[in-house]
């Protein structure tokens, strides 16, 4: 065989992989379907969850913000180039490092139309159906950046570990989720950002009719007495984001809290603040907290 049919049979097999990445991918954001025409290859992104879910694709990322608040990212922030924060992008260090496609979701999505006026921007902001949007999240970012055996591997992983929970929580009782704040104390149903924890647990409200809102319901420690969960869960804002101040575990040490059910049991469970609070939505941040719920439920 001459070596010009040699080259010419390489370059027919590698034509395919070039059409199939090239090819348009639609991805499902919090504004609705978007079409990217081809594979990015120097993305920027805003969103933690984000950035936690393609690094546990190995998709790389060309820009990250300053401060990733987990330490399962520590290797990302050192690796990819510092382009603002959450909250105020640096447009001039966006820019420079000529993306082709930027990411952003929560905290950032504000500044969807600033960072549109340098490249195409999607917003995977992360809806109260967090377990939901954690799959299609995998999904769409796995048919972007032609990871879909990775995606494919990682969404099973977690639905292996919610069917786990799910039965190792059966007929364990009811459950609160409280985000404190210092000593300010607010509680979460089963319908607000938090609520996946009743989905991914089975277990029912023990206070019904909480507010779906962004912030919860400011609640006072009697409330959780009267309420008289079987379990509690605890996000700690201040920790979560390395603020000082009066810490979660002191703000519920009280007298009325330890009338409850879950402080009589030991089941007042804190959970990593950074991975619900900052990260939630993100790969490996369900996983962590869902290792972390079990292990409770299983000790």
């Amino acid at each position: 065989m001459t070596l010009p049919r040699l080259a010419a049979i390489s370059l027919l097999a590698l034509f395919p992989a070039v059409m199939a990445a090239a090819d348009p991918v639609t991805v499902t954001t919090a504004r609705g379907p978007v079409t990217i025409e081809e594979t990015p290859e120097r993305p920027v992104v805003y969103d933690v969850a984000a950035i936690d879910s393609l690094h546990a694709l190995g998709v790389p990322v060309a820009g990250v913000p300053q401060k990733l608040y987990v330490d399962y990212l520590d290797d990302v922030s050192k690796d990819a180039a510092k382009v603002g924060t959450l909250f105020e992008p640096d447009l001039e260090a966006v820019a420079g490092l000529g993306p082709d496609l930027i990411i952003v979701g929560g905290r950032s999505a504000a500044q969807y139309d600033s960072l549109g006026r340098i490249a195409p921007v999607i917003d995977m902001s992360v809806s109260p159906d967090v377990l939901g949007d954690a799959e299609r999240r995998l999904k769409d970012y796995g048919a972007l950046f032609g990871k879909q055996d990775k995606a494919d591997e990682l969404i099973a992983s977690l639905q292996a570990k919610l069917d786990e929970l799910h039965a190792a929580a059966e007929g364990r009782g009811s459950a609160l989720i409280l985000l404190t704040n210092g000593p300010k104390v607010a509680a979460y149903g089963a319908s607000s950002r938090f609520g996946w924890l009743h989905t991914a647990t089975g277990m029912p409200e023990a206070r019904a009719g909480l507010s779906a809102e962004n912030h919860g319901d400011a609640v006072s420690l009697e409330f959780i007495a009267e309420a008289n969960p079987d379990w509690i869960f605890v996000i700690d804002r201040s920790a979560a984001i390395g603020e000082e101040g009066q810490s979660a575990r002191i703000t519920l040490d009280n007298p009325l809290v330890a009338t409850t059910n879950a402080a009589k049991n030991g089941h007042i469970l804190y959970l990593s603040g950074a991975g619900m609070y900052v990260a939630g939505g993100g790969y490996t941040a369900l996983m962590q907290t869902l290792d972390q719920i079990l292990a409770s439920l299983n000790g």
